[in-house]
């Protein structure tokens, strides 16, 4: 993938485990990256009510909970599924490129990206991530 589509480096598949989040950083901006089976969301790594990592939270399905109060967010759509959290929180367009989990801020995820199929393309380097600790 081009730096032209928007899709950067956000972490390896492999450091998601199934069912849980990763905190992680992309240009600047605090993302979880979660992880459901075989599937991988990106959703801004702050609950919309309290400001705590939404990245430390439990997954089921296609929900990630904040530890704190307990809100639950739509990991497809940002939205919350219970109180007491009311607004939204970003959820950003996501992909599997070979080993590696690419994350797009610019852009909401589509149809494709409901597919969560990997995409290995010849031939092309994500760009490295702008994380901390990487």
């Amino acid at each position: 993938m081009s730096a032209a589509t928007g899709l950067v480096r956000a972490c390896a598949v492999a450091d998601v485990a199934p069912e849980t989040a990763l905190a992680v950083e992309v240009d600047g901006t605090e993302v979880a990256i979660v992880r459901t089976g075989d599937r991988f969301y990106a959703i801004a790594d702050e609950c919309s009510h309290a400001s705590v990592p939404l990245s430390e939270g439990d997954v089921e399905g296609c929900a990630l909970e904040c530890y704190l109060h307990g809100s639950r967010f739509d990991l497809r759509t940002g939205e919350p599924l219970g109180l007491p959290a009311v607004d939204p929180v970003p959820v950003y367009r996501c992909r599997v490129d070979g080993d590696d989990v690419l994350v797009d801020l610019g852009a909401r995820p589509d149809g494709d990206d409901a597919d969560q199929t990997t995409t290995a393309t010849a031939g092309t380097t994500p760009q490295s991530p702008s994380r901390s600790d990487a």
